[in-house]
């Protein structure tokens, strides 16, 4: 066993995973370090990866050269592309997943990778040197030592379980809390806070009435996350929605006495866009029922995930209410929900690497800063994994902007307005979401994750055929002239207006009434090429139809880029500005933003003070 490492991953959460395969990847001796090999890459709360700027998410892991996307799609058993109906910037995908199938084709990954050793023990301290993370030391009182460390360490810290009135320490049913490492870091300097996080009872699918819920299919055509030549679904399992009622309300309102939350036993806040089911009928009380997703667990199993019913309210009363849900009337419990409250330290204290500002070489990734969600940790692990190696070999700071991807919207956000309750990602935290979508995030990221030497050379080609073929398919839409006889008929099936004389391909496919599904008709029509990918037609359209509002979105990312590469000194002597607001100057030496572009968007920094900033810096 070698006791000298590149980089230590503290925790194998989705966080940890990332960040050690793409340091080893790259290049770095990594050491995982783990409280249980058994539950690595665990899916703690629902089995599913992505949804709703979720998905976006994981493409952009996937574009980079992480893992999430590979892995989700070896271990999918459901995909559907969410959001259809919208607009492009809207489409999200998400699929369902095996959950164990999940984990087992994580830890083959992280063990096909030779330059990660594991260890199975919990870490109750950083080793700190004249300011810098020198190695870790562990339970059994061995110390591991290393370039830089990256901590991800979920919900364990000071860990506390609550079902009622029962209390127990533990990160994760079954599993242990982490003590010590919390006291450790504030005591060099770092504040810490508490937060909130829960879970919905598992059930005996077996024991479920089907025939009462409403089936939910997966996509005709299923789709994938990563861009890499994964396997496809060739068959699915259905999900299923059915509602609470009024009978499950109040049946639920007969524990709120004991409930954790009302009671006042839980402190730390929980993630106001996941309530749990007894807050959900508390602060909606207009509302009398409440939608909820039956979630298969995997091929092989009958356990099933009650999605939307999160809660800690005691076990018979979440018995006796399930038993009031449509088709669960004869529901048999495999296990309670529970609440989790644990440690998390304001994310402010972190550089745009997620190295912390107090201690050098140290990274913070996932639950730790304070998000919630697989896929928000996975983003930050993947950072904190690649700007770990890069500090350990002296190379220079890898960052997302906030125009290239939600990742840097996620970490922006983060580190310049902190926050009070778990972060989750939506669609609308990006400015320039049109130009995120998941179908360019590997024309937006993948030349990034090469250079670095995270992104294979196969994914390269891949993007640099995929860039090619969508510029010369639009030059060749931009050429081809139509005449009316040729889509006139089609036309009128589409309730489009008829052509008049011979027109361009080019403006056809702006009209709205022809949409992306249309595309491969009119193609028939119109042969305009043969080979042609899917991925390269969708690209096109997208880029085709749309065109005025990327533009405009470009310009405007353009325009705010200038304050991105405005860098300011990291011992920049904001006393020395005497014109700057108290506030202002209070937040800019706390949070010690990187550039003009974070300094403006902190909270408590005015107009001003980032107009004071740039005429000391000559502009």
């Amino acid at each position: 066993m070698y006791s000298s490492y590149d980089v230590i991953v503290v925790g194998a959460g989705h966080a940890g995973c990332e960040a050690a395969h793409a340091a080893a990847t790259m290049g770095s001796h990594v050491l995982l370090i783990t409280m249980n090999m058994q539950t690595i890459a665990q899916m703690s709360c629902n089995p599913a990866m992505g949804g709703v700027a979720k998905g976006q998410i994981v493409r952009e892991v996937d574009a980079l050269g992480g893992m999430s996307g590979i892995i989700s799609d070896k271990s999918m058993i459901q995909f559907r592309m969410l959001n259809r109906s919208k607009g492009p910037a809207m489409w999200s995908p998400r699929c369902q997943s095996d959950r164990n199938l999940f984990a087992w084709e994580w830890r083959k990954a992280l063990e096909d990778n030779r330059n990660i050793d594991f260890w199975q023990d919990t870490v109750n301290e950083v080793i700190v040197k004249d300011g810098r993370a020198i190695g870790v030391k562990t339970s059994l009182g061995i110390e591991f030592w290393a370039k830089s460390v990256v901590l991800t360490n979920g919900t364990f810290l000071n860990g506390r379980m609550f079902i009622g009135e029962k209390v127990f320490g533990g990160g994760r049913t079954a599993e242990r809390a982490a003590t010590g490492l919390t006291e450790q870091l504030t005591s060099l300097g770092f504040e810490s806070g508490r937060m909130k996080t829960g879970t919905p009872p598992r059930v005996d699918g077996r024991s479920l009435d089907y025939a009462r819920m409403e089936e939910q299919k997966g996509d005709e055509i299923p789709g994938k996350f990563s861009y890499t030549n994964t396997p496809t679904l060739t068959k699915q399992r259905s999900c299923w929605i059915t509602y609470t009622n009024q009978a499950v309300h109040d049946e639920l309102k007969t524990g709120f006495e004991k409930s954790p939350m009302f009671t006042g036993r839980i402190k730390g806040l929980g993630p106001r866009y996941c309530p749990s089911v007894e807050d959900k009928i508390n602060r909606f009380a207009d509302k009398d029922r409440h939608q909820i997703f039956v979630e298969p667990e995997g091929w092989d199993t009958v356990e099933v995930y009650v999605n939307g019913f999160s809660t800690s309210l005691p076990e018979d009363v979440q018995y006796n209410a399930l038993r009031k849900i449509p088709g669960f009337e004869n529901v048999r419990m495999f296990r309670p929900g529970y609440a989790v409250e644990y440690d998390f330290f304001p994310p402010t204290q972190l550089k745009p690497t997620l190295e912390t500002q107090l201690v050098k070489n140290l990274f913070f990734a996932g639950q730790i800063n304070g998000t919630t969600g697989y896929e928000e940790a996975a983003c930050q692990g993947l950072m904190a994994g690649i700007n770990a190696h890069r500090v350990s070999f002296e190379e220079a700071d890898f960052t997302i902007k906030r125009s290239e991807g939600y990742i840097g919207v996620l970490i922006d956000d983060l580190i310049t307005k902190g926050t009070e309750e778990p972060y989750r990602m939506f669609t609308s935290r990006a400015e320039y979401r049109t130009l995120l979508r998941q179908d360019n995030a590997d024309l937006r990221l993948t030349e990034k994750g090469y250079a670095i030497g995270l992104a294979s050379q196969e994914r390269y080609d891949s993007m640099i055929a995929k860039r090619d073929g969508t510029s010369k398919l639009i030059e060749v839409i931009r050429a081809t002239r139509i005449k009316p006889e040729e889509v006139n008929t089609w036309l009128e099936t589409k309730g489009s207006s008829l052509l008049r004389e011979k027109g361009s391909l080019y403006t056809l496919l702006k009209r709205p009434e022809i949409d992306q599904n249309d595309v491969n008709e009119l193609f028939e029509l119109i042969p305009i090429g043969t080979g042609l990918g899917e991925e390269i037609i969708e690209q096109t359209v997208i880029e085709i139809k749309y065109e005025d509002y990327l533009n405009r979105e470009k310009q405007n990312a353009e325009k705010l880029d200038k304050w991105e590469n405005l860098s300011i000194n990291p011992t920049f002597d904001y006393d020395r500005l005497k014109a700057l607001s108290f506030e202002g100057k209070e937040k800019l030496k706390r949070l010690r933003p990187a550039t003009i572009g974070q300094a403006s968007r902190i909270s408590g920094v005015s107009p001003s003070d980032v107009s004071i900033l740039l005429v000391y810096m000559g502009r």
